[in-house]
């Protein structure tokens, strides 16, 4: 009997993918792997020779159908059974194991007797329960020594009844280890690395056909032997099932076939021992049928329970949007317009090869079934899993593309298993609605382009051997070339280059030899020459100022930014947690010091390069190309369709700047370090201190902060204290000074600057104060203006170093007292030069500022 009540029939279900944005992870079979071609490898021999063609594999792990193997479990014959003489239940027995003296075991099974064939666990034998193990130790069981186990099927995993103890027939030889007795055979189970164009490698065949390739081109005798249904009849007629497709754009293909007077039960070892092999927990033979012939075959298969196909009628549509659906694990789905739906003749069933519906399983007692094979769009497949953040097997191949042509073969295949494991009997020819036949890619390949991109002259025969072995099939050819047809099941091998790639991985990449010439040519350092070479300088002037790089994702979470509107979003996120594309470098950086935080490390000094990318209104909606390139030169950046994307740098500090010194007390960062990192920076690229233009920041990213401009108006840097609500949003709770440099528009400001060595000056520098009154509005930045734009030449320095703010000025008024650098790098400066420079600031800072003398 079977407790599950609703019978998950979608192999969709049995999700063994680990995906990332390049590869999954595909677990294969070393002897089912043995079953499609032939072949002598060891296991790691055939890692090596999968790896080689492109197939990485990233594990090899010895498997046994039954966990731990049975390994230190004998038969043994009971020749004594007593009762215990302080248990009701409880038996003395001795059993003798073949190795010398019997052995004393304590047994609480109700069958146990004298004479009886059992299995035994011997001392330190392992048993396993699910994940717990435990180890078979000498006990005293209510005062009597117990030297093992007399094993019931569940205690050892090669069945479910815990009624008694297992009795073996009388022909059973004493001492047999039970892993020799029960034929079981220990496996290897290889974890191939597919990447995300090989949709073809996810199964046990398409790994095969690979390997056969790879062994044909070294020499080894071989052949394939593809699984197929020979036997395939149709018995009677007694269930036809229309099908009727309305979207052919998103249904290409679409087969089913009825078996009825099937028996849903337990599937047999073999089978069960397949799918455990490779991680997937059967269920019934049913459901483990359409699991083994994807596995197999690659090709996703769905079973319905005939009586809930309505009509008898299949109907591939979509639906109105926002109609409900309720999937098999009981989740309410709004479906989309977009979402294709197979229907009976009033109701959607599943969303097409991703999850099936309510209702539309197998039950226990389902007694026909309606098996399912289709071809469906891999676009659509796709939007629809990401849409309802469903991800399955079915969903994840569908998506990558299947074999249009493998439809009808694994139908046929699967239904001949319900036959032979189910009982059933194929009522019904099979149905296969195929509107517009799929063509297979045809590839003009010149001999001489292969040379050319692999760098080594391969035979002209060993070419159209190995296309042979790759199914490729050769339509035409000439002295120099080949007209080639790619099979439909390889998706990715569209354009010569792809099947010079495909030639290359099975020729072997280290049968191409390194050169004996390196051949290069002389290139002109630019301005992205200029702009790392900078970006390197600075990087080491700060980590040697005590800070670390840091390198974040540049996919990046929306729900972190106020105005998404100017973000690059991405079309199909693998999370909504990676959905847009970075527009700041903030919020990498405020991650980063969370982590550190919350793992006693508070104190940071974080720095990194990296892009951002934001949205921008194109120049021109015709695309102008020659206005695009103008913009470009002029620091723009705007690029296909208003995307923008530019070169930033950005600060962190956090936390104390000296602790636990015995030289110096504790001290917390500061804004005024994090404006001396800035200024050293711009120092260091050549920036002098007049070309750039402070004002206050209105970003709301900071609770107090500057921006600084170039003469233009371009905003060039941000800087200043973060808002505390963005720190909590992070569970920050120290304050974090950030700064954030377009490094791109500073190397416009610097194009045509350079940093050169230069003697400290002779003459000795002059310094002169003075005490302004001006308005509560102005700013220092207007002062220093005013200042560089009255004398370029002898000004070095303006510095700003008290500001007094009372009760003794006159309203609206604030005092600042400034302090002004002169030097003459050719000669002492006198008094008279000195004071008419003074003189004609002190006019101007009058004149613009309405500023008086105190």
């Amino acid at each position: 009997m079977f407790s599950f009540c609703i019978l998950l029939t979608y192999s969709y279900l049995c999700t063994r993918f680990f995906e990332n944005t390049n590869y999954c992870a595909m677990n294969i079979s070393y002897k089912w792997l043995k079953e499609y071609v032939d072949f002598d490898l060891t296991p790691q021999q055939v890692c090596d020779a999968l790896t080689s063609t492109g197939l990485e594999v990233d594990a090899l792990e010895e498997v046994q159908s039954i966990k731990g193997g049975l390994k230190g479990l004998y038969v043994g014959k009971v020749l004594t059974c007593e009762m215990h003489p302080d248990s009701d239940h409880l038996h003395v027995t001795t059993v003798d194991l073949g190795k010398g003296e019997p052995q004393q075991i304590v047994c609480g099974a109700p069958n146990v007797a004298a004479g009886q064939k059992v299995i035994v666990a011997d001392l330190g034998c392992v048993l396993y329960d699910g994940d717990k193990e435990f180890v078979i130790k000498k006990s005293k069981l209510r005062g009597v020594e117990s030297l093992g186990m007399i094993c019931a099927e569940d205690e050892i995993g090669i069945g479910t009844s815990h009624d008694g103890i297992i009795v073996l027939p009388e022909n059973a030889v004493v001492g047999t280890p039970a892993a020799e007795y029960y034929h079981l055979e220990s496996d290897w189970l290889i974890e191939v690395d597919i990447t995300a164009n090989r949709a073809d490698a996810l199964s046990h065949w398409g790994v095969a056909r690979d390997l056969y390739a790879w062994l044909k081109q070294n020499g080894y005798k071989t052949a394939t032997h593809r699984p197929v249904a020979n036997d395939f009849v149709v018995d009677n007629h007694d269930l036809p099932i229309d099908v009727v497709i309305e979207n052919q754009e998103a249904c290409k293909r679409y087969a089913c076939v009825s078996v009825t007077d099937c028996e849903v039960k337990e599937s047999p070892e073999w089978l069960k021992n397949k799918l455990t092999t490779i991680g997937l927990r059967p269920i019934n033979n049913i459901v483990d049928i359409t699991n083994y012939v994807m596995m197999a075959l690659g090709q996703p298969l769905h079973t319905f329970d005939a009586d809930m196909v309505k009509g008898h009628k299949i109907v591939v549509k979509t639906m109105p949007e926002g109609t409900p659906f309720v999937t098999l694990d009981g989740e309410e789905h709004k479906l989309s317009d977009r979402d294709l739906a197979i229907c009976n003749a009033e109701d959607p069933m599943c969303i097409a090869g991703v999850f099936g519906g309510k209702g539309s399983g197998t039950y226990e007692t389902t007694k026909n079934v309606v098996l399912e094979s289709a071809y469906f769009h891999p676009t659509w497949i796709r939007k629809s899993a990401r849409r309802h953040g469903l991800s399955t097997d079915a969903s994840f191949r569908f998506e990558r593309g299947i074999d249009p042509n493998g439809v009808i073969d694994a139908l046929k295949y699967a239904a001949q298993l319900c036959k032979e494991l189910a009982g059933g009997k194929v009522s019904m020819e099979i149905k296969d609605v195929y509107p517009e036949k799929m063509e297979n890619a045809v590839v003009d390949l010149e001999y001489s382009y292969v040379h050319s991109l692999v760098g080594k002259d391969i035979p002209v025969e060993t070419i159209k051997s190995i296309c042979d072995s790759l199914e490729m099939k050769v339509l035409s050819e000439s002295a120099s070339s080949l007209r080639l047809e790619v099979p439909a099941y390889r998706v990715d091998v569209q354009r010569p280059c792809d099947v010079v790639e495909d030639i290359l991985r099975i020729y072997g990449y280290n049968n191409v030899e390194i050169p004996t010439q390196l051949k290069s040519s002389l290139v002109i350092k630019g301005d992205e020459d200029q702009k790392h070479k900078l970006a390197n300088l600075v990087s080491e002037q700060l980590v040697g100022a005590g800070f670390n790089e840091i390198l974040n994702n540049s996919l990046s979470k929306s729900a972190y930014y106020a105005d998404t509107q100017n973000l690059v979003k991405i079309m199909n996120p693998l999370s909504s947690d990676l959905n847009v594309m970075r527009g700041t470098l903030l919020y990498g950086g405020l991650e980063s010091i969370a982590y550190n935080a919350n793992r006693k490390s508070p104190n940071c000094r974080f720095f990194e390069f990296g892009n951002v990318y934001n949205k921008r209104e194109t120049i021109n909606n015709n695309h102008d190309a020659a206005a695009e390139d103008e913009a470009i030169k002029k620091g723009n950046w705007l690029s296909f369709n208003g995307y923008c994307e530019e070169y930033h740098m950005a600060l962190w500090l956090t936390g104390k700047r000296v602790e636990g010194s015995w030289a110096h007390q504790n001290e917390d960062m500061s804004f005024a370090e994090l404006d001396a990192h800035v200024d050293n920076i711009l120092a260091r690229i050549g920036v002098q201190p007049g070309m750039l233009v402070r004002k206050k920041s209105e970003n709301p990213i900071f609770a107090a902060g500057l921006t600084i401009e170039n003469r233009g108006g371009k905003q060039l840097i941000e800087l200043g204290v973060l808002a505390k609500k963005l720190q909590k949003q992070f569970d920050i709770n120290t304050p974090v000074y950030y700064a954030e440099l377009n490094w791109t528009a500073l190397m416009k400001v610097i194009r045509k600057q350079k940093v050169e060595f230069t003697e400290i000056p002779k003459f000795p520098s002059v310094s002169r104060d003075l005490a302004l009154l001006i308005d509560k509005s102005v700013e220092f930045q207007q002062i220093e203006d005013i200042a560089r734009q009255t004398e370029k030449k002898f000004l070095k320095k303006v510095e700003l170093f008290d500001v007094y703010e009372g009760d003794k000025l006159p309203a609206g008024k604030k005092s600042y007292a400034v302090n002004f650098i002169l030097q003459d790098a050719e000669k002492t400066m006198g008094d008279k030069q000195i004071e008419a420079i003074m003189a004609k600031l002190i006019q101007n800072l009058k004149k613009q500022l309405n500023a008086e003398l105190r």
